[in-house]
């Protein structure tokens, strides 16, 4: 049964993030006899999920695959039993639009997802301390190499591959002593993400708290950052309330503790709904080639012009991408920071990949082949 776009604004679960097409998508389980639901906390095998009925409590044994990316997450929409079962179980997942993924610091590379069926990612960067650009790219990346899903892509898949769009949050803009000093930092974080909004903020004064939450009054958002980034502050200055505990930074180095250490959905007051996370001290890649080519997109777009198609950007006659360098068009710290991303990405990939694996040490023996006829060309022994 299909809902109108007027009966879909009604549902009970439609402040949520319900729609037709996720009543398209239920629409078998609900023959069934079972609940739509939205999960809104995970932990420990169980979890919180928002019903028609109201909230309630599931375990979700029946939904443990061997695939550490189809567990239950936070943001995940759920088909549950219905009332009168003790205890109630999530029966299964429906689809995923969009999922955020990380890798975990597991030796077998497997990924970890931190938020589903999500609209808008909220990168959260302190300026309470010294700006890391290279994190910020780091974010971006991860942010744009997020699945897409299982089935069905959201209107903002259009843009970004994740499906959810990005937006880097400046918090504690108060701190920067003149306007011209936050133009100044505004400035530099454009420049490490280019095509994405640049937003100050302050919970403290208010600055930018009404702008962003317009933003995000449309979908479901993920706030992600370090511990001390101002993620739960800034959770309750949109929510205007406090809900999220808070925890004062270290004056010395601006670091937080895991005052958050669940991920959890919250409804906007001004519409909308927000998943907050434990701070990342850890942002590793899973399947980032997309991400990188997106975050350094000026990159890509100079090595077109480059003489060779396989130009490395180091010393080949024809690049066009040390040429920018040279000119001052590129920052040579762009270029460090997308070689860095593409290997580590390469690593990642190729711990699940032979036949990468395969070209990777087959490449490595023959530049170090190529070292040592060179250092033997050197010496003069080359026989």
């Amino acid at each position: 049964m299909f809902f109108s776009s007027l009966q879909a604004s009604s549902h009970p679960l439609a402040p949520y993030g319900w729609d037709e097409g996720w009543e398209a998508a239920f629409a078998p389980y609900a023959d069934q006899g079972l609940l739509p639901g939205r999960v809104v906390r995970v932990d420990r095998g169980q979890c919180d999920v928002i019903t028609p009925a109201g909230a309630m409590r599931a375990d979700t044994e029946f939904v443990v695959p061997h695939d550490p990316m189809k567990v239950v997450c936070t943001g995940d929409w759920v088909a549950v039993d219905p009332e009168g079962g003790d205890p109630r179980y999530v029966r299964t997942l429906l689809p995923r639009r969009t999922a955020f993924v990380r890798s975990t610091s597991s030796k077998r590379s497997e990924g970890q997802v931190l938020a589903t069926n999500i609209d808008h990612v909220v990168i959260c960067v302190s300026l309470a301390v010294e700006l890391d650009l290279g994190r910020i790219e780091r974010f971006l990346t991860l942010a744009m190499s997020s699945s897409s899903g299982d089935a069905l892509l959201h209107k903002s898949a259009l843009s970004w591959k994740s499906g959810a769009q990005p937006l880097v949050v400046l918090t504690k803009c108060d701190l920067v002593p003149d306007a011209t000093g936050l133009s100044y930092l505004v400035q530099d974080v454009e420049t490490a993400a280019p095509g994405v909004q640049v937003l100050p903020v302050s919970s403290t004064t208010g600055e930018g708290i009404e702008v962003l939450g317009a933003i995000l009054s449309d979908g479901a958002a993920v706030l992600l950052g370090a511990s001390g980034a101002g993620k739960s502050t800034l959770a309750n200055a949109l929510l205007g309330e406090d809900v999220m505990d808070v925890q004062a930074t270290r004056d010395i180095d601006g670091k937080g503790r895991h005052t958050t250490t669940t991920r959890n959905l919250l409804v906007l007051p001004g519409g909308g709904a927000l998943i907050d996370t434990p701070g990342l001290r850890g942002v590793g890649l899973w399947d980032a080639e997309v991400g990188v080519g997106q975050v350094f997109s000026e990159i890509e777009d100079l090595a077109e012009g480059c003489r060779f198609h396989d130009c490395a950007h180091a010393s080949e006659p024809g690049c066009a991408v040390q040429e920018a360098i040279e000119d001052g068009s590129l920052p040579e710290r762009r270029l460090d920071s997308y070689r860095k991303l593409l290997r580590e990405n390469q690593r990642i990939v190729a711990k699940t990949d032979a036949r990468l694996r395969a070209e990777m040490l087959r490449g490595w023996k023959m530049r170090g082949a190529e070292g040592r006829a060179a250092l033997q060309a050197k010496r003069g022994h080359v026989r």
